[in-house]
């Protein structure tokens, strides 16, 4: 057992991203039923909706699961309920002050994990009393740190400043992912843009094939004046890289991007003009798996890679 397993009572230190349009109750079930931990993606919720999921994943599996809230949520007070009302035991909260949340679930019971880009919030989210942190570097797909600090120094630079477990993000799709991270000092994993390429992953067809697709350099960085995300370069980062190009003020891209647009490429597979958030490591995903295989195959190449390191002696 290691800090991570322990905390959530799982048997493989791997958690899976709570992803907007991906994270249903079918891929968080999945990923706590093969061992991980399972999260379902409150972003792209409704109150109700997630309540309906939250409902799903406890007749799907009779492991631990947990609930992955983005803190600028409108209905953040309902969603909060929400998760108490249905006895949710796991959340992990990202996009906010882990001050605002955290004391308010932990008197309730719930285990409290923050997401953090930098060892300044991960201080701040100890400070807060949070149970755990992920550590997410900018390889990561999605809403992103402004610093651009990658996973490699990331995670050391943030075990050197806490004490609490560390799981490490961003860039881990492989066994081999997963022990350098915890080579670097992580107890374990969050695993983002693997699982959305799984059978079990809530979005459309076209963009998990778009996924496979996907090769070294084909993501970017960008949007960092409104919130920093990563997505496939298509017609619509092309819209913004010409924008760019008049100097747009901030309301200019609040325009351009509009509403919905991560609905409309992940969800509705819009590969054109839908945003489509993952991952620098999906240069390295070349299928659609179950999950199972996913979580088996992640563990034998973690296994190999650790027999190999003996290699390394000098």
């Amino acid at each position: 057992m290691n800090k991570i397993t322990q905390l959530f009572n799982i048997k493989y230190p791997i958690i899976q991203g709570g992803m907007i349009w991906n994270s249903g109750c079918k891929l968080a079930s999945a990923v706590s039923n093969a061992g991980g931990l399972g999260l379902i993606g409150a972003g792209s919720m409704y109150p109700e909706v997630l309540r309906e999921h939250i409902q799903k994943c406890k007749k799907a599996t009779d492991k631990p699961f947990g609930v992955n809230i983005p803190m600028l949520y409108p209905n953040i007070e309902e969603i909060m309920n929400i998760v108490i009302e249905e006895g949710v035991k796991i959340v992990f909260t990202s996009a906010g002050n882990p001050k605002t949340w955290t004391s308010f679930l932990k008197e309730k019971g719930i285990t409290v994990v923050h997401v953090v880009s930098s060892s300044v919030f991960a201080l701040k989210a100890q400070d807060a009393g949070v149970d755990a942190i992920v550590a997410e570097g900018f390889e990561a797909g999605g809403h992103n740190g402004r610093d651009e600090t990658t996973t490699l120094t990331l995670i050391p630079m943030v075990k050197e400043k806490i004490q609490i477990p560390i799981i490490a993000a961003g860039g881990i799709a492989t066994g081999r992912g997963m022990l350098a991270a915890m080579v670097l000092g992580a107890d374990g994993v969050q695993v983002g843009s693997r699982f959305a390429a799984s059978l079990e992953s809530s979005s459309h067809d076209n963009f998990k094939q778009k996924i496979v697709e996907v090769k070294e350099g084909d993501t970017q960085l960008t949007l960092k004046e409104l919130a920093p995300v990563r997505l496939i370069k298509n017609k619509f980062y092309n819209d913004i890289q010409e924008l760019y190009e008049k100097a747009p003020s901030k309301e200019d891209l609040v325009q351009l991007l509009g509403r919905a647009r991560a609905k409309k490429g992940m969800f509705e597979g819009d590969l054109d003009e839908g945003e489509l958030e993952i991952g620098q490591i999906a240069g390295l995903i070349h299928e659609i798996l179950p999950v199972n295989q996913i979580v088996q195959e992640m563990l034998a190449d973690f296994e190999a890679a650790c027999q190999e390191k003996a290699k390394f002696e000098f």
